[in-house]
Formats: C-alpha cells, sequence, structure tokens
C-alpha cells in the first residue's frame, strides 16, 4: 500500500497544498496517518516527516513495539492525546511520555531508541493516539552530538479563551515561546476548539500548516475533515472556525536552508551521509539501547529521495 494521498480536487486561495492521507494498519488494530512526506509536499519548515498514530485501544498483553532502529540529521518529537509510550536510547534514557508532555530526540549524528508500550500499562490494557513528527535539522547542527530531553505539560505554554485550548510544543506563537530548544525558527503546537470557536494563524512565519487529527473546520465555508494536512500560501492570516469539536497540530517555521535526502530514518543535506549510516547500521558501529536485544534492519530501498 502507498502512503500517497488519495486524489484531492478541493482548492481555496489561501491554501497553497492539500494532503488527505490514508491509512495503514501496522497490526494488533493499530493504525498510522502518514502527512509527510507526501507527493504533494515534501516539508513544511523544518518538518520533514508527520505521522498520526492511533487512536488504537490495545486489549490486554498487547501494546506498541517499535524495536531499537537509528536516525541521523534529525529530532524527533513525540506528542501524545491519549495513552503511555516508553521511551529508551542509546544514550540510557528510560522516559515514559504521556499526554500533552514532550519527548524531544536530538539525533545529530546518531542515536538508538526503541518505543514501546510499558509492561504495566501492557498488562492492564489500555489507548493510544498522537503524533510523531520529525524535524530536520539544519545544516551546521546535522552532525551535533545526540540528546534526548523530556518537557513535563506544566512547563509548556497554555493558552485558553473563547473556546481554545492551545499547548505550545516548540518555538514561538501568539507571543509566547516554548522552552524546548530547537536548532531553527519553527513552531509546534496543539490545539483543541470547541464547536464554533475560531482560530487565527498569524502570518509571522512563512511556511504554515495545520493538520486535523479530530474534527471539521472550516475555511470561508471550504469545509476540512480529520486526516487532512492543509498547506498555506505564505503572507497572510488564516481565519479557521470549528464546524464540530476539533483537535489540530499548528505547524511549519523557515524553509531549511536547502534540500534534504531521506532513507528509511535517515536524514542528510548529503547523500553519501546517508551511505555511511546504512553501512554504519549494517556494521553494527551505531551504540546499542541498554536492556534491548531486538533491532530493526536495514530495509532494503530505492536511491535516498530528495526533499524538496
Amino acid at each position: 500500500m502507498s502512503w500517497d494521498e488519495p486524489v484531492e480536487t478541493r482548492q481555496h486561495p489561501e491554501l497553497e497544498t492539500l494532503i488527505v492521507t490514508g491509512t495503514r494498519d501496522l497490526g494488533d488494530g493499530f493504525k498510522v496517518r502518514r502527512a509527510l512526506p507526501s507527493a504533494r509536499r515534501r516539508m513544511v519548515g523544518p518538518f520533514i516527516f508527520l505521522d498520526q498514530m492511533g487512536p488504537a485501544v490495545f486489549h490486554s498483553g498487547h501494546g506498541l513495539d517499535v524495536r531499537p532502529h537509528p536516525h541521523i540529521g534529525l529530532a524527533t518529537v513525540t506528542y501524545l492525546f491519549d495513552g503511555e509510550i516508553l521511551h529508551r536510547d542509546s544514550l540510557g534514557t528510560v522516559q515514559p511520555i504521556r499526554p500533552g508532555e514532550v519527548n524531544w530526540m536530538t539525533a545529530g549524528r546518531g542515536i538508538v531508541h526503541s518505543e514501546r508500550t510499558g509492561p504495566e500499562v501492557r498488562a492492564a490494557g489500555g489507548k493510544l493516539f498522537g503524533m510523531q513528527a520529525w524535524v530536520a535539522l539544519p545544516k551546521q547542527h546535522e552532525e551535533t552530538g545526540p540528546a534526548f530531553i523530556h518537557h513535563e505539560s506544566g512547563t509548556l505554554p497554555f493558552l485558553e479563551g473563547e473556546g481554545v485550548r492551545m499547548r505550545l510544543i516548540a518555538g514561538a506563537l501568539y507571543g509566547k515561546r516554548s522552552p524546548v530548544q530547537t536548532h531553527s525558527d519553527m513552531f509546534y503546537a496543539d490545539a483543541a476548539l470547541e464547536e464554533g470557536a475560531g482560530l487565527v494563524i498569524p502570518a509571522e512565519h512563512e511556511e504554515r500548516a495545520i493538520y486535523l487529527a479530530e474534527g471539521t473546520v472550516e475555511l470561508d465555508g471550504t469545509e476540512f475533515s480529520a486526516g487532512e494536512l492543509l498547506v498555506f500560501r505564505p503572507g497572510s492570516e488564516i481565519s479557521l472556525r470549528a464546524s464540530t469539536q476539533a483537535r489540530m497540530m499548528l505547524m511549519g517555521g523557515e524553509p531549511m536552508d536547502g534540500p534534504r535526502y531521506i532513507f528509511w530514518n535517515f536524514v542528510s543535506s548529503s547523500k553519501e551521509r546517508l551511505e555511511e549510516a546504512k553501512a554504519d547500521w549494517k556494521a553494527g558501529r551505531f551504540a546499542a539501547v541498554p536492556q534491548e536485544t531486538e533491532f530493526i534492519p536495514l530495509p532494503e530501498e530505492p536511491a535516498p529521495v530528495r526533499y524538496p
């Protein structure tokens, strides 16, 4: 099954691209929607990858099991609406993440991590619903040292009023700035709207998009639904109104400092660097994740793809 979205014909003067995601079942009823990269749009600001995880319900004894795998040249951003994931990495980090919190992992020159349902949650069974994003690193930071930072929900700016509740995950927006350290000018926020509530997306960032995780919104009478990524044209404010209760991710920033290539879990401005990373994973030269014995083998795929 291809990740590419169905053919879409809706148009709007403020809309540069509309991506309608498809769903892939990864097993045990756990479904994923991929918004980026897409045949219609490869990046939005520094965002080069965006997946919706779930919503899913795991029965007792079941859960998420993403075996150890490597990354270079990016930061992974995990954010949950519901449930819990246990993160382990090659730095020795063991950190559960829960709704409203942020796990920000900078891969830089190389890191390995796993994402699983922890033993207590697995035994009881539970829900899982959230977003996984990759933020490409600027060239000067692509080979920085790997790092992992966890931010509790109470440390992140929270805005509320007129039917809108918003948590600023990273970057700056609406006069607020998140404490999450980033390497580029960007914004990433979780916004929940009551039916009839309005939301204005300012024009301060050149590249802007929203991903609808739940509900329906209108833009000047044109309706958009869950599972859709709306990429807006630069230069003017965007006024949205929720037709139903809605949950969305606001995202974007300045364009990247040149194209990026992507192969599997590796991102780089250099095709040669991707080949090095592939060889290092095959040869076992990445650091291991303590307490983990499994790993995901390097896939056999076509040559790296250039984005944008």
